[in-house]
């Protein structure tokens, strides 16, 4: 599995997959414009796509994959994972064709609380007060922006519908992440690992479209332009470098360090879509920030 990597290291990648997902959203609202449409089963599409081009661009892995020889479970949980993935990218690009940018995506980064509390049932996982109190102080952070945003006028067509796929989405992608580091601690490296998941993933999204009659071919250059510049960024650098960090350093500290997308994701819809947030998100922002820092510090106290 390699050497360990130092905390810099591991930061450095975090920092670099923050950057990376935070465009998502963005990609997401200029596919739907150029196609000019947003129901579910284009979402549903846009997000096949995206996880489809990613497997594929992930194909050198696949023979190093087939002489891989891990430990009993770990292809199981990879595949699991990437159905969970699969449900998240379902849910949550979705949630976009209803709710605002910044409102879907602070909701779909409240999973530090999920990954937290599944951790503790599942795998026996605690964590200490000082770190729990700063994921709850992180999400009522992330809860205000939310609060805020909806009071905005940018809300979206049905914003209870949007927020509410977002939550799933959350939910699921926690899932996600602790299955992905149990794959890659029973042997599985990065590159096989995502390349199980993502290509798992993409076969449960792509016949989906079609329940909703909606077409795989014929959508402008740009559309599927916009899935390949996810596919790219997002998914093979951002969710990779997420994945990579969550075998080294506990997953809810990786949830963590996602929750400043929103942030990132909320600037780029002021600078491309003009939303502009009210006094509230910034209330919320400040407390999220203080709530990382405060599991940062519980964590980094044992």
């Amino acid at each position: 599995m390699g050497a360990r990597p130092g905390l810099g290291t591991v930061v450095a990648v975090l920092v670099v997959g923050v950057a990376a997902v935070s465009a998502a959203a963005i990609f997401i609202r200029f596919a739907f414009a150029s196609a000019g449409a947003s129901g579910p089963g284009v979402a549903l599409l846009l997000a096949g796509v995206r996880l489809g081009l990613a497997a594929l661009l992930l194909a050198p892995t696949w023979p190093g994959l087939v002489r891989a020889r891990p430990r009993p479970g770990a292809f199981a949980m990879a595949v699991l994972a990437g159905v969970f993935l699969a449900a998240h990218f379902g849910t949550w690009v979705t949630s976009l064709a209803y709710t605002s940018v910044a409102a879907s995506v602070t909701i779909v980064t409240t999973n530090p609380i999920w990954v937290a509390l599944f951790g503790w049932l599942w795998l026996g996982e605690r964590v200490g007060r000082l770190t729990l109190g700063g994921i709850l102080l992180a999400t009522a952070g992330g809860v205000l922006i939310g609060l805020g945003d909806a009071g905005g006028g940018s809300a979206g067509s049905a914003p209870l519908l949007g927020d509410a796929l977002a939550l799933v989405g959350a939910w699921t992608v926690s899932g996600y992440f602790l299955l992905g580091r149990e794959a890659q601690r029973r042997g599985l490296s990065i590159g096989q690992y995502v390349a199980v998941a993502y290509a798992t993933a993409a076969a449960v999204l792509l016949p989906l479209p079609a329940l909703f009659g909606t077409p795989y071919t014929g959508w402008p250059p740009a559309f599927y332009g916009y899935a390949l510049a996810m596919a790219l960024t997002s998914q093979l650098i951002g969710h990779t470098s997420f994945n990579w960090a969550v075998r080294w350093i506990p997953p809810v500290m990786v949830t963590l360090a996602i929750l400043f997308e929103p942030l990132g994701s909320g600037f780029l819809a002021y600078l491309f879509f003009g939303e502009v947030p009210p006094p509230l998100v910034f209330v919320g922002a400040a407390v999220l920030l203080g709530g990382v820092g405060t599991a940062v510090l519980g964590q980094a106290r044992g």
